[in-house]
């Protein structure tokens, strides 16, 4: 079931099929922030700017380069600041600019976690079987590419205890997840390993609310918020690069913080 809301991460959370403008809006004005002109655009490049995809093609490029200095540069060993129990948010920030929506994309009763590509252990996970690993619990911030944040605390399965667990090749560069809500997302294997990258089944100590991903979703500390997918539905490790619903409008992949 394809929900018509945004994640809360996503850059406006509106209705996807009544805000098409404003995605337009959003590419336009990242451009902008990042800095780069069309006229640096043809200086880097030598593209024609009259040609459109020649211009997309050049962002892409770039795009990529900055991906792959960030993962040179990303530390899988250093940990995002942490915060108090007491500075938790409740209920969580479904986005910063739009009220929590009546989401329930999920049927709790007979959802599964589907596995699939570089995984020896490919039976489907309940949400019981999930409970039944070691559970840990961190309080983090969530930033927003859109400029917004809240310190959120998240319970669940670490998810390098899970890949552990179900087999997975571990050399694999890319961990890719697909949701009920039709956004995929995809990240690099040192970030799925990170101590702080989390299947999340709780907030705040209960279990996770509808709108904000139940009963299962990704949260890590080193992503920005876009790279946090709710309402998964089923993890592949894989050596061919995924991308993702964002990465595709031309958002950075690696989008690390």
């Amino acid at each position: 079931m394809k929900s018509l809301f945004r994640p809360d991460d996503a850059p406006d959370g509106s209705a996807l099929d009544l805000h098409r403008p404003l995605i337009r809006s959003l590419e336009r004005r990242g451009l902008l922030r990042g800095g780069i002109t069309l006229g640096s655009l043809v200086m880097l490049t030598g593209c024609d700017v009259k040609r459109p995809e020649a211009v997309q093609q050049a962002l892409l490029a770039i795009s990529r380069l900055n991906d792959k200095v960030q993962a040179l540069l990303f530390d899988p060993n250093k940990l995002a600041p942490t915060y108090p129990a007491s500075m938790i948010l409740r209920p969580p920030k479904f986005n910063a600019y739009y009220d929590v929506v009546d989401v329930k994309p999920v049927n709790g009763a007979t959802w599964r976690l589907e596995l699939s590509g570089l995984i020896q252990d490919k039976r489907p996970w309940t949400v019981e079987d999930l409970q039944g690993l070691p559970q840990s619990s961190m309080v983090i911030k969530h930033i927003c590419v859109e400029g917004w944040s809240y310190i959120g605390g998240w319970t669940g399965v670490t998810l390098r205890t899970f890949l552990e667990r179900v087999g997975a090749d571990l050399k694999a560069p890319y961990v890719a997840f697909n949701t009920a809500d039709n956004y995929p997302s995809s990240i690099d294997m040192a970030t799925a390993l990170h101590p702080q990258t989390m299947l999340a089944l709780q907030y705040g100590g209960q279990t996770l609310a509808d709108p904000f991903g139940f009963p299962l979703r990704l949260r890590t500390a080193t992503k920005l918020g876009y790279k946090n997918p709710k309402w998964l539905t089923s993890i592949e490790v894989t050596n061919t690069y995924p991308g993702g619903f964002w990465e595709k409008k031309g958002f950075p992949w690696f989008a690390g913080i």
